[in-house]
Formats: C-alpha cells, structure tokens, sequence
C-alpha cells in the first residue's frame, strides 16, 4: 500500500503492527462494483455537512444492503484518519480532534480528521492525510499508511472509508489545529473502544430494523469529551482490528435498508 512514508520507526511494537495491519483485508461490500462507475447519480449532500465527516451515525457499510435498483445509490466518498501512536505508558493512542463551536453544523463535536476526496487525490489514502494536514497540521512524512478498513455509511449517506496510519516520531507531531475546523487536538486510547467502561448505548430505528448508537465518556487534562456516533463507531472497528478480538458489547450489526432514492432530507435517525 502506498504511503507518504514507507519507513517505520519508532518501537517493535509499531513494527510488527504494522506487519499485522499490512495483512487485514476489509470484507467485500455491496458498493466495491460501483468505485470506477462516474454514471448515475451521486448522494446529495448540502452545506458544512458535505464538506466533513461529523455525523451522528456511523454504519458499517457491509450491514447496509442496497434495497431496489444499486443505480440510484452511488455516494460520495470520503476518507478519515486512524493515526496511531505509542504512548508514554505504551499502550496505542488515537488522535481525535473537537470542531470548532464557530462551525454551524456539528459545532463542538469529537471526530476523526478527515473529509470528502478532491479531484486530485489518487486514493483514500491520500484523502485522509491531506485532510489531516489542513486540520491539524499533521507533516504527511510523519504517517505511515498501513491499510484500509471496511468503508461506514455516514448519517447523510456518504461512504467513509477509515485509513489506519502509524505515527513514526510522536514528538515532532506539533498540533496546529486549523481554528476554522478544528477547536482542539487530543488523543484517547484505541483500547477504550472494545471495553464497556465509560460507554453507554441507545437503540435506534431505521426503516423498521434496530440498531446502536455508541457513546464513550473521556477526559483528559481536566477536559471532557464524548466521543459517538460515527467516530465511535469506526473506532470501534478500528480497535476490534488492531487488537484481534471484538468488543464485549453488541457492536451495531442491524439489517439497514437504503431507500430508492436519497434526497437532501434523508438522514439516518
């Protein structure tokens, strides 16, 4: 897989995960047909929305079978960060960022950076390491790129695709957080996603099929931050992936249905 930076420092540990990750194959999805195809229609999205990653429900794209003609549904796609690092106690970090309460949408919301893919981006990859740097300052040298993971329908319908990065130098990652986007720079550990302390869960309906929505209490440095939905979700597969075990809740897993056809008002619950 092609990366920014095809040398890997830093401990044994980032080593011979990045081996493991290199290995991981994300299940096929109903949409993998559908990524060369410009034709047809593409998910509407409007406003700041379009622009970010930020919604509310985070739904694994596998658990979203296409109901009625695959032609109406093409989404957009975008690609958001999965950058970890090793921390002063050893144990994996993510870096997360708090939007900017300036925003008129998802103001003050926890996400991953990331963002929707430009014409002259050659892969998710890139995507999420371009939208990194224009967030939080984030040096593309500094990240390795080891593997994707199963893309994640957003609230709005628009395909995510999380891409997992090894963080060489933790300390020549300076945060330089983008006040438009991006209030603050904090990071949480991964291993707190596949544990059921400090989560709690909600069940929702989507077109008569059930499913979860994840929320994770954390704070750090006397600040607290609730981590959910969509971010919560992907990091949810992410630790699962990274750790090679699930987590001891019931993940989401429902049966979703997408309609016929999207229109800017459809929106998962």
């Amino acid at each position: 897989m092609d990366s920014p930076n095809n040398s890997l420092g830093g401990s044994q540990r980032l080593v011979a995960l990045a081996h493991q990750l290199r290995l991981y194959k994300p299940p096929p999805t109903p949409l993998d047909d559908d990524d060369d195809d410009d034709d047809g229609p593409e998910e509407p999205t409007t406003g700041e929305s379009a622009g970010k990653v930020v919604s509310r429900v985070g739904v694994v794209e596998s658990a979203a079978p296409i109901s009625g003609d695959p032609e109406r549904f093409r989404p957009k796609r975008a690609a958001v960060l999965i950058c970890l690092f090793e921390g002063d106690a050893g144990d994996l970090r993510v870096i997360l960022t708090k939007r900017s309460s300036t925003l008129s949408t998802h103001s003050g919301e926890i996400a991953l950076p990331g963002g929707k893919a430009e014409e002259g981006d050659k892969d998710d990859g890139e995507t999420a390491i371009r939208e990194a740097k224009e967030e939080i300052g984030l040096d593309p040298s500094l990240v390795n790129v080891v593997t994707l993971l199963e893309p994640f329908l957003s609230k709005h319908f628009l395909r995510v695709v999380p891409v997992i990065g090894i963080l060489n130098e933790k300390e020549s990652f300076k945060p330089a957080p983008n006040p438009a986007e991006v209030e603050t720079v904090f990071d949480a550990p991964l291993e707190m996603f596949i544990k059921d302390e400090n989560r709690r869960g909600e069940e929702r309906d989507w077109m008569g099929n059930k499913y979860i929505l994840h929320f994770f209490d954390y704070e750090t440095e006397n600040k607290k931050f609730l981590i959910w939905g969509l971010t919560a979700g992907i990091l949810i597969r992410a630790a699962s992936v990274v750790y090679q075990r699930p987590p001891p809740f019931l993940e989401q897993n429902p049966i979703f249905k997408v309609p016929r056809v999207l229109n800017k008002d459809t929106v998962l619950p």
